[in-house]
């Protein structure tokens, strides 16, 4: 695992708790070229109200945290 996908991981364990504690979840889908992380949001969070701000305000901010490279996070629909 390079180094990117370990920090942005470690920014993920960080806010998988607050998630986990309203019945959702995510997993990192991929990273491309560096400055893009696509992560996947699943339970409670796929139907929830206010995900784009969760995602904006919480995911996004954890991972710059680790790896301030990073220069969005999307949400994707797993095709694995």
């Amino acid at each position: 695992m390079s180094d990117i996908k370990e920090r942005i991981e470690s920014a993920l364990q960080e806010i998988r708790p607050f998630l986990q504690n309203d019945g959702g979840d995510i997993k990192l889908h991929s990273v491309i070229d560096n400055i893009e992380v696509r992560v996947v949001l699943l339970g409670a969070c796929l139907g929830c109200s206010v995900n784009k701000m969760t995602l904006k305000n919480g995911v996004e901010v954890a991972i710059k945290k680790f790896a301030p490279e990073i220069q969005r996070v999307i949400h994707v629909t797993d095709q694995s």
